[in-house]
């Protein structure tokens, strides 16, 4: 479960808890927040591009391949998300001893990461309610 509240009163701050994990989410100040720590769209973002690492260096895995580490920057050009378009460029570079077929597999197997398809071929319902403790 995932839980998500206010961490001050009068604050945009929020504190995240994923498990036995702790993070932070807050809004820019032009928004009336602190920047104090990424915000939803940040992680929305960033979602894709752990996705993407972690699915390379599974398959690579896998497989014998012998990728060393993968990086992914993601550039978000939101400029036409009212409009129901949301552009995120990924690029990436896979490190080791690799030869162009590996990269090259890598690179097709990536582009077919859960998080990849869940934000391009999947309906999302998302249900919201009262929360009764």
């Amino acid at each position: 479960m995932i839980t998500c509240e206010t961490e001050s009163p009068g604050h945009f701050r929020t504190v995240v808890r994923v498990g036995e994990h702790q993070f932070h989410s807050d809004i820019s100040p032009e928004s009336g927040g602190e920047s104090s720590a990424p915000g939803p769209h940040d992680y929305f973002d960033a979602s894709l591009a752990a996705c993407k690492a972690l699915t390379a260096s599974l398959y690579a895995k896998q497989k014998g391949i012998p990728l060393e580490r993968v990086e992914v920057d993601v550039e978000r050009d939101a400029s036409r998300e009212r409009e129901g378009v949301y552009t995120l460029k990924i690029r990436l570079a896979f490190h080791g001893p690799l030869d162009e077929a590996q990269r090259k597999r890598l690179h097709d197997v990536v582009t077919r990461c859960p998080i990849h398809k869940l934000m391009t071929h999947t309906e999302v319902i998302v249900e919201t309610a009262p929360f009764t403790p």
